[in-house]
């Protein structure tokens, strides 16, 4: 695994920060530390292992929980001085339990979709149908949902064969924003639809 050798002379205790990342989700899972040793055995065993300023020896995560950081990749900052560890985690990442030591779920995200879905939810849910677009389409059905996206479905193809990309990418939105709609009507979200396509990963 490439990557450069950290600048050990900025280190007064010798220990350089490990960022540690979900290389899938892209959640920053922990904060630990590393010395040369514990660095060196990280990338020679493939599991992530740090410096425990605590117990003053090395410690690879999960060597008593089983919940170890595979190693994915390690990168180095613009200055030397702090590393980006991207792994594959088995289980929760923080000794409390939880996904991070920050309490928060390791989730995957994207970006402003995942907004969309809150909002679509939110509205679903508590929405006047008289007054919001979404509630009063859920309140017609599923039947009604799935007939809304198959005609943005048409009307993106249209727009796809003619020139216009204005067009073409609002009816693209159009399409987007409704199909997200019948995912939450059949009972799923972006997640299960990222999970599907991982499967499929050859």
């Amino acid at each position: 695994m490439e990557f450069n050798t950290p600048n050990w002379e900025k280190m007064s205790d010798g220990l350089v920060p490990a960022i540690i990342q979900d290389a899938r989700t892209k959640n920053v899972l922990m904060l630990g530390y590393m010395n040369a040793e514990a660095l060196k055995k990280t990338t020679d065993s493939g599991k992530v292992t740090f410096f425990s300023r605590s117990k003053q020896r090395l410690w690879t995560k999960g060597e008593e929980s089983g919940n170890f950081l595979n190693l994915v990749s390690i990168k180095n900052d613009c200055d030397d001085d702090s590393l980006l560890i991207t792994v594959n985690p088995v289980g929760p990442t923080c000794h409390t339990g939880t996904d991070t030591c920050w309490k928060e779920e390791n989730n995957s995200q994207f970006g402003f979709f995942s907004e969309l879905e809150d909002t679509i939810k939110e509205r679903r849910t508590t929405a006047d149908d008289s007054k919001s677009y979404v509630a009063s389409l859920f309140n017609k059905g599923i039947n009604k949902i799935a007939q809304k996206v198959g005609e943005e479905a048409v009307e993106t193809v249209i727009e796809a064969m003619d020139d216009n990309d204005e067009l073409f990418l609002y009816e693209s939105a159009d399409l987007l924003f409704h199909y997200l709609m019948l995912l939450q009507a059949k009972g799923f979200t972006l997640k299960d639809i990222e999970a599907e396509l991982m499967n499929r990963k050859k």
